[in-house]
């Protein structure tokens, strides 16, 4: 059950970061966007769209690593699955870590930070509680 829920959450995380490669890397030049990410002139959104595109692809490479180690982990194949979980619990913690970055760079992102890491924090702990739980599970057969 954990396992599952853990899957759920992280998919969540994985969706929410093809969404800001969206925004970021394709949607860039729509003042709606680079609004959001606090960019206050058209000036402004053009110089910083090459670093807004890298950043973008950042965040799909996340959410690709996070969706392989899902679709790895949930096989039958051991060597397989501890292979999954491992590249979910590095997706995850990366994507966290990008948050916790985030932070760093000034109380004004503490919201976006928020927003960005919250579901692969919870699905990070999920993931290893539930990699516990099939640790153990397995010790014990």
């Amino acid at each position: 059950m954990i396992a599952l829920l853990a899957t759920v959450v992280a998919a969540l995380a994985a969706a929410l970061h093809v969404l800001i490669f969206v925004m970021e890397s394709i949607g860039w030049s729509k003042p709606r966007v680079w609004r959001r990410f606090g960019v206050r002139d058209q000036a402004t959104a053009d110089a910083t769209r090459p670093m807004a595109y890298n950043q973008g692809f950042y965040n799909l490479f996340l959410a690709i690593g996070t969706a392989v180690g899902l679709v790895l982990w949930w096989t039958t194949d051991a060597a397989t699955t501890v292979a999954g979980f491992a590249l979910v619990v590095f997706s995850l913690g990366s994507m966290l870590a990008a948050a916790v970055v985030l932070v760093t760079s000034g109380a004004r992102y503490l919201r976006p930070a928020l927003i960005q890491g919250t579901l692969p924090a919870i699905g990070l702990v999920l993931t290893i509680i539930a990699g516990a739980s099939a640790g153990a599970a397995a010790a014990a057969v």
